[in-house]
């Protein structure tokens, strides 16, 4: 069924969001059931519901398959939210955490992390993404603010390839300078949901659980935004501490998803431009919407990175760029 006729009055108001979940689920499941070895939907719900330790499907679920879920949902869900609350803000169709420096910023400063200051306990890898993000957020905006016309949908789209290209750069000099860093980090920097992740987890939820809480209640005031800052301040709202407050929201859930599963790409693009076609233009709608379209777009993204090429396993993050450049290849012809 499709979103307009979702829209129609006759449509019950409960039909969308009743549709969007139970496709999140069955995505969950799906997820789950694939792999090496195919679980039954069956006997996965059963484990879910059920768990029986002396079970070894149960065991293939629960204690493998299930946390690489939790985490493609939470990683694409934030990046999606990330994606709409900076398109909204910025008023630039293409900004995104990827095309604006965040992710790579985010990945250099972990990098450096484990590699020259050697701290790999899981607590401290939330905190230098979200200080790696923060600084190329300045950067970015700093730069293209700097530009003639300022900070335009362009300049920024240009100040966010110069700085992905200058951390990129130091990120593979870092790499080629300590063997052990580039055999640890190099899936990792591919954007990948495979590895320990169960290990980062508890200390990148309670970032992730601030980005999201935040999204959710400044939605209403982006769409605002979105209107520009005159049309905001002529409704009563704080442009300036707004700004801010949404920016603590896009730090915080890029440097959680980063955390876990390293940059993917596009995911804060694709999505959120999706979901308008469906929902429209309101921030109410499209900040949730967001949120689910994006958890089940990298299950999905996340099965086809499994089976494409089987037994082999694709990196996720290597498809998202895959799926995402031919759209931001029209974006940029349809927009700029």
């Amino acid at each position: 069924m499709t979103g307009a006729a979702l829209a129609r009055p006759g449509a019950p108001s409960w039909l969308a969001p009743v549709l969007g979940v139970g496709a999140l689920v069955l995505a969950f499941a799906w997820h789950i059931s694939v792999g090496a070895k195919t679980v039954p939907l069956a006997t996965v719900f059963e484990a879910l519901l059920a768990y029986d330790g002396e079970n070894f499907d149960h065991v293939v679920v629960v204690d493998l398959r299930l946390p690489r879920a939790i985490c493609a949902v939470l990683v694409g869900a934030s990046l999606s939210v990330a994606g709409a609350l900076m398109q909204g803000v910025t008023r630039n169709p293409l900004a995104e955490p990827g095309i604006l420096g965040l992710l790579i910023g985010a990945s250099f400063s972990v990098v450096v992390l484990v590699g020259f200051l050697d701290l790999v306990p899981p607590v401290f890898i939330p905190l230098a993404a979200a200080l790696g993000a923060l600084g190329a957020a300045v950067a970015v905006w700093g730069i293209a603010t700097l530009a003639p016309g300022g900070a335009t949908p362009l300049t920024l789209v240009l100040a966010g390839a110069a700085i992905t290209a200058f951390l990129g750069a130091l990120v593979s000099i870092v790499n080629l300078l300590d063997e052990q860093t580039f055999q640890e980090m190099r899936v990792w920097l591919t954007g990948s949901l495979a590895g320990r992740q169960t290990e980062t987890l508890p200390w990148a939820l309670p970032w992730l659980a601030l980005g999201l809480g935040i999204a959710m209640a400044v939605a209403r005031q982006v769409t605002a935004l979105a209107l520009g800052d005159e049309a905001a301040v002529g409704l009563g709202m704080k442009v300036g501490r707004l700004k801010a407050l949404i920016l603590v929201a896009v730090i915080a859930l890029t440097a959680g998803a980063v955390a876990l599963a390293g940059p993917m790409a596009f995911v804060g693009l694709v999505v959120p431009h999706g979901v308008r076609l469906f929902v429209g233009q309101d921030y109410r709608r499209v900040v949730p919407w967001s949120a689910v379209g994006g958890a089940a777009y990298l299950l999905v993204v996340d099965i086809a990175a499994r089976l494409a090429l089987a037994p082999i396993e694709i990196s996720t993050g290597l498809v998202t760029a895959l799926l995402g450049a031919p759209i931001f290849v029209w974006l940029v012809r349809a927009r700029l």
